[in-house]
């Protein structure tokens, strides 16, 4: 193809246009992910987990493909599923799926949502415990112990999704799903549900299931669970106490916890006051108590700290037998807060609220897709 004539130099030198480029992309690292993607088989494994009603002799694109080109767009950056029309022709995401750039067109998207509307509630069960196994196996070696922290998030929808509810404190209608990531920040699972604080047995439900396909893999590993006020529940802590777990969550304040902290509050504010320009006074105390739905007293730990806008208290509940409340409070429980750092790593970078599909069945395997991209 001849040159593009007629451009000015610039520093004495020639520019020269042409167009012989060729097929070209600009989603390089893509061939990073499928490399990763081989290694972890993590499309493999969730199309195992889906029953496909086409006939065989008539599919073009297996699940396995379909999911994998999914995953890849959307660690690529690319989370909105009209992209795949143009991503279709795409020779580096081709060349992911061991085709050739001038071989045969990926899946359009159209395929990509009829295969979100495909799982039932059975297939979804199997592919959240194959999102737990992927977990497991990401250790090389059995693992001592683990740290488990749940958490939810707000995932505001605009439409008529199924499972959709009001939220009076975002002030809108959303999901909250349930997320678990571990310590390290390796993804566990999640799990879409309305928007409201979740209950007791729901979440009995959930660690049901969890610790069952954990075992699985980790019969004698060690877990602690570790949450906010939202999972302290009846429920949780004797399920945890039933099924050999550690636990630590924190407890939303009340007159009979606080009773036991008026006077150290009343200590530390005076410690404040005599010396402003030390900063704020931090003091711990534990004690046993409960709440009356409670089945036994547990322990305590209270964090009291004075500063200039008056007292702040905060209580966790635990059955470790670590002595020293400050460690407890601060090197424990408040490392539960680097598991809301993943969760909106996960919906700031890899769009995991983008759950708009009207079936809610549908939207779960978003969050799963979503999950096996980060």
């Amino acid at each position: 193809m001849l040159p593009l004539p007629g451009l000015s130099p610039v520093g004495a030198k020639k520019i020269i246009a042409q167009f012989d480029g060729g097929l070209l992309s600009s989603d390089a690292g893509v061939l990073v992910l499928r490399e990763v993607e081989q290694r972890l088989r993590v499309a493999e494994r969730m199309a195992a987990c889906i029953v496909d009603p086409r006939a065989p002799e008539q599919i073009t694109h297996t699940l396995a493909d379909i999911i994998c080109f999914r995953l890849l767009m959307i660690a690529g950056g690319y989370e909105d599923g009209n992209d795949a029309n143009s991503l279709r022709v795409d020779p580096v995401f081709k060349m992911a799926h061991d085709l050739s750039p001038s071989d045969r067109h990926l899946c359009s998207q159209s395929t990509i949502s009829r295969l979100e509307n495909l799982p039932d509630a059975r297939a979804l069960l199997r592919m959240g415990r194959a999102m737990i196994d992927l977990y497991c196996e990401s250790f090389t070696q059995v693992p001592k112990r683990i740290t488990l922290d749940i958490d939810d998030m707000f995932d505001a929808v605009h439409g008529g999704q199924q499972l959709r509810l009001f939220n009076a404190h975002y002030d809108e209608y959303g999901f909250q799903p349930i997320v678990v990531f571990d310590g390290a920040g390796r993804f566990v699972t999640a799990v879409l549900r309305p928007a409201r604080r979740p209950g007791g047995k729901e979440i009995r439900a959930l660690l049901r299931r969890l610790l069952r396909t954990i075992r699985s893999h980790w019969p004698k590993t060690e877990i602690l669970l570790r949450g906010d006020s939202h999972y302290c529940t009846p429920e949780t802590i004797d399920f945890c106490r039933a099924n050999g777990l550690d636990f630590i969550f924190g407890v939303a304040p009340t007159s009979t916890l606080r009773a036991h902290i008026l006077a150290l509050e009343a200590k530390a504010t005076a410690m404040f006051e005599a010396a402003p320009k030390n900063g704020k006074v931090r003091r711990f105390k534990e004690f046993f108590d409960g709440a009356q739905s409670w089945s036994r007293v547990e322990r305590i730990v209270a964090r009291v700290e004075a500063g200039a806008d008056g007292p702040d208290t905060r209580f966790v509940v635990t059955n470790l037998t670590t002595r020293n409340a400050r460690r407890l409070y601060e090197d424990v429980y408040c490392r539960r807060g680097q598991a809301e750092n993943h969760i909106k790593s996960w919906k700031t970078h890899l769009a995991a609220d983008r759950t708009s599909c009207m079936k809610a069945s549908a939207n779960q395997l978003r969050l799963f897709l979503h999950a096996g991209a980060y």
